[in-house]
C-alpha cells in the first residue's frame, strides 16, 4: 500500500466503514502487510485524544494485528547496536556522512559511531528511532 505521501490523520475518514476503505484490516502475514498496517496506525497514533469511537475501534484493531504478528515472530538475533544501525543504514541507502547529517553532529560523527569510537547519546537514539520508525530500544 505504501503511499507516495505520508498519510495524515486530518485526511483520514472518521467512520469505520470509510477507514476500512483506506485499509481493510486483515491478519498480517508478511513484512509488506505489516508495513501497510503500521503506516495507517502511525498516522493515527499521535491523535488518540481526538478519535471518534469508530477511529478508536479501528486503531485498536490495527494495533492488535501488529502485536499479534510481532508476538508470533521469532525473536531478533542478538546483534550489536552498531550492527543494527549499519543494517538500517544499508536498507535506507544511507552512508556514514548521511548519519552525521541526521544526527546533527560533526562531519565525522557517523563514521566514528559506526567504527565504535563514539557511543550513541540519548538524543541520537531518539533521532534514529524517529527517522527509521523503530523502537528506541533497538539502539540500547
Amino acid at each position: 500500500m505504501k503511499t507516495r505521501t505520508a498519510l495524515r490523520f486530518a485526511e483520514l475518514p472518521r467512520d469505520y466503514a470509510d477507514l476500512c476503505d483506506v485499509l481493510m484490516p486483515r491478519p498480517v502475514h508478511d513484512v509488506v502487510g505489516y508495513a501497510n498496517v503500521a503506516e495507517v496506525a502511525d498516522a493515527m497514533a499521535l491523535w488518540q485524544d481526538e478519535f471518534t469511537p469508530d477511529q478508536r475501534d479501528y486503531f485498536d484493531l490495527l494495533c492488535s494485528l501488529l502485536e499479534e504478528y510481532d508476538r508470533d515472530r521469532p525473536p531478533l538475533p542478538k546483534l550489536s547496536v552498531r550492527a543494527r544501525l549499519k543494517h538500517l543504514l544499508g536498507e535506507a541507502g544511507m552512508s556514514a556522512a548521511d548519519l552525521s547529517r541526521l544526527l546533527g553532529g560533526s562531519r565525522n560523527l557517523g563514521a566514528m559511531i559506526l567504527r565504535g569510537d563514539r557511543n550513541l547519546t540519548l538524543a541520537h537514539v531518539r533521532k534514529l528511532a524517529a527517522h527509521f520508525r523503530v523502537s528506541p530500544e533497538l539502539f540500547v
